[in-house]
């Protein structure tokens, strides 16, 4: 048993932990120390740092914890795969590296619950614009001396001139900045690149201070469960290179994400007490918030065959990879440089809600995110979901053992509003993807094809074809009520002193795009919060609203 007491153990090197871990070992006379379950993201390993090679680590044993979901009663009884990252920078160092902050008006729907009125725009701007230096340039909206490096996406393909033309042809406007002034529109994306390679939070907040003589790193290291002392946190249980231990610590901070932080707090007693005590797990604190209110976007690829040799398709083949691998490993451009992920946008699918519940991102390439099924010639695709489902689900353990994955139970598609909002987002990529800007390249729709074309043939197909976008959140949401799991004034979970919760899990409501942005904002500010610092100022910057009809 280590004798050492640390300030701080952040159980997680993921997105929230390598920002933490930078903000709270700032000052030299507080110790922390960081836990992480997976590897170490390597120099060498070019599947994580080579932007095209995402496809890579998804499915892999060595890089992605591999959840499946319970069969959904929705969606055909199918088993949803959900990738997690398994290595240091967590999924920052395997994702789709697209940069969105969400809505203005996303924080604005936080700032509603009772206790979060400091979580509203004014509030978060600040700690967005710390975090970044995007290189399209600052302002009163956009950071230029943060840690993260923001590259925008050149999108310079014929193919995405067209997406552009087209989605002004169907009655959208194009923005300047996505995460900006105006997030309603079509715009060249930001992305997590700088100079060719992949920018997760490993590289950006954590390697840089790394040699601080009052940081440590473990990798490796597999946290089975939080030690209290009555309803006081105490340290973790761990199991690693120097066999099983516990790491005492003055405060414990989860930073494991939407599943795993609801799963440790689970199995370490804090939880609902009944079903904790069926599993043979003494409650330490009645809790039954945890693992509730889960929410993710589910995506589809509307696909079309392309007329003209114009797509990415060639990247594909065997005897051009090497190629591709030799520019980017001595050049850091070519087609191994991009994510591919360059363009998109946010619309309203209905004049019934107040800003964008749908997200575009376009491909100038037929693939499936994974890499698999590819379109057998050139095409191109739009990636597309409603970013505000109304359906709830859990994050659940079935076992006292930490090893056995929990049950995720997502409810996709399991409200009307859900289901009306799918048949809009699919008929309005259709729209988008058949104007005349797409007639020289337009050579068919090849997913889901002509033959779906009812509400119910869209649905079922939804049903059928739907992936996760991989955005899991809303696990230990913040709030004052009583199925609320952290303050939102100190990131402490209720009722149990020394142990806080920071990532995607204590959001209250989902974001309208991808979350890696509002989860580093998070820790950002929770860095403020936990330390006692001053905290920054409230923006004033103003934002668009849609004018109502």
């Amino acid at each position: 048993m280590s004798e050492k007491v640390w300030d701080f153990v952040i159980v997680g090197g993921g997105s929230a932990g390598c920002a933490l871990a930078n903000r709270l070992s700032a000052d030299p006379s507080t110790r922390v120390l960081v836990l992480e379950a997976g590897r170490p993201d390597s120099l060498w390993d070019v599947f994580i740092h080579m932007p095209a090679g995402l496809a890579f680590p998804i499915g892999n044993r060595f890089y992605d914890w591999k959840y499946e979901s319970e069969p959904e009663p929705h969606m055909h009884g199918r088993r949803i795969y959900h990738a997690r990252g398994k290595v240091l920078g967590g999924s920052s160092s395997i994702n789709g590296m697209i940069f969105q902050r969400g809505n203005p008006l996303d924080y604005e729907r936080w700032a509603t619950v009772p206790g979060l009125e400091r979580w509203d725009y004014a509030h978060c701007l600040p700690y967005f614009k710390r975090m970044e230096t995007c290189l399209a340039g600052s302002n009163e909206w956009r950071g230029g001396q943060g840690p993260l490096v923001l590259e925008r996406g050149p999108a310079t393909s014929p193919l995405f001139q067209a997406f552009f033309d087209a989605v002004q042809q169907a009655g959208y406007p194009l923005t300047d900045d996505v995460n900006g002034y105006r997030q309603e529109g079509f715009a060249k994306f930001d992305r997590n690149i700088h100079r060719g390679r992949r920018l997760s939070a490993a590289r950006a907040y954590l390697h840089p201070v790394m040699a601080r003589p009052n940081l440590e790193v473990r990798c490796r290291t597999f946290v089975s469960r939080v030690v209290c002392d009555g309803t006081r946190a105490t340290g973790v249980e761990v199991v690693g290179r120097r066999g099983a231990e516990v790491v005492r610590a003055r405060e414990v901070i989860l930073c494991g994400g939407a599943i795993n932080s609801p799963q440790l707090l689970q199995l370490s007693g804090i939880g609902n007490a009944a079903e904790l005590e069926r599993l043979g797990i003494r409650a330490v604190h009645d809790l039954p918030g945890v693992g509730e209110n889960l929410q993710d976007h589910l995506e589809v690829y509307v696909q079309y065959a392309s007329k003209r040799p114009v797509s990415m398709q060639p990247a594909l083949k065997f005897r051009n990879r090497p190629w591709i691998g030799f520019q980017w490993l001595f050049l850091r451009r070519g087609p191994g440089a991009t994510n591919h992920f360059e363009a998109g946008g946010f619309v309203r699918s209905n004049d019934e809600v107040a800003y964008p519940n749908l997200m575009f991102h376009f491909l100038p390439l037929a693939i499936r995110y994974d890499g698999t099924q590819p379109e057998g010639g050139h095409g191109y695709q739009v990636h597309v979901g409603p970013m505000y489902s109304d359906a709830r689900g859990s994050v659940k353990i079935t076992s006292s053992d930490p090893r056995v994955h929990p049950a995720l139970r997502f409810n996709y598609l399991s409200t009307e509003q859900d289901r009306r909002e799918w048949v809009e987002a699919v008929r309005c990529a259709r729209t988008i993807l058949t104007q005349p800007a797409f007639e020289p390249f337009n050579a068919g729709e090849t997913s889901p094809g002509p033959s779906v074309e009812t509400d119910e043939e869209i649905l079922d197909w939804v049903a059928r074809d739907g992936e996760t976008a991989l955005h899991p959140s809303c696990t230990c949401r913040m709030g004052t009520d009583a199925q609320a799991v952290v303050d939102p004034a100190s990131m402490r979970v209720h009722g149990v002193d020394g142990l806080r919760v920071v990532d995607a899990s204590v959001f209250p409501f989902v974001t309208n795009g991808n979350i890696y942005a509002p989860t580093m904002m998070v820790a950002e500010k929770a860095a403020d919060l936990i330390l006692g610092n001053t905290p920054l100022p409230p923006s004033d910057a103003p934002y668009y609203r849609h004018a109502s009809p």
